[in-house]
């Protein structure tokens, strides 16, 4: 028994798809490692990015929310653990020397460590807060956040795969080292700038 009318669920897939389908840091990612290790290597980031953000989800809806509103240093602890994690990937791809075909210490991330990386990466806290305070009615509370999750999930994927897609369909204008060290350096610098906002926040702006 669930208290979601269609309408509620209709406006929760849109808003799914408008924040999953838009730029931030996993999209930045797996468009980089798309280019870099094509779409079959790829594939466990993508899932680890959907499954991980649907545990996110989950917990938020469960009471992690409530206890960063309690204490709010915890928040920011995390938001800053975060944002040093995303500089340090920003360089890695910034660094990566090629297309890793085979190349010793050249691989995409892993599922775990995708799924991992949604609890330090601002834009799915935003999300995943947006998520459960907007469509997920008390009535019925638990039963509305696991389908919250999941409707979030099953358009998550399809979204954050079409960016896997767009860095695979630029691997032909890649192949020379000049070129791809060129976007690589791109995608680390959006990267770095999708933390802004975070930034921005943290300093009271």
């Amino acid at each position: 028994m669930t208290s979601l009318t269609p309408e509620l669920i209709a406006a929760l897939a849109l808003f799914a798809f408008v924040s999953s389908i838009t730029p931030g840091p996993n999209n930045t990612m797996l468009m980089a490692s798309g280019a870099n290790f094509g779409f079959r290597a790829t594939r466990p980031h993508a899932l680890g990015v959907s499954l991980g953000f649907f545990v996110l989800v989950v917990s938020v809806g469960l009471g992690l929310g409530g206890l960063f509103a309690a204490y709010p240093v915890l928040h920011d602890i995390l938001a800053v653990a975060g944002g040093g994690y995303l500089l340090w990937l920003a360089w890695k791809i910034a660094t990566s020397k090629g297309m890793g075909m085979g190349k010793a210490g050249a691989a995409p991330q892993t599922f775990l460590q995708a799924a991992a990386f949604q609890w330090v990466n601002p834009k799915a806290w935003a999300m995943a807060l947006g998520a459960v305070t907007a469509y997920a009615p008390r009535e019925h509370y638990v039963v509305n956040i696991l389908i919250v999750s999941a409707v979030f999930t099953a358009i998550n994927l399809p979204c954050v795969s079409v960016w896997t897609g767009f860095g695979v369909g630029l691997r032909r204008f890649l192949d020379r080292p000049a070129v791809l060290r060129a976007f690589n350096l791109t995608m680390a610098l959006l990267l770095v700038a999708s933390l802004i906002p975070l930034a921005l926040e943290l300093i009271g702006a």
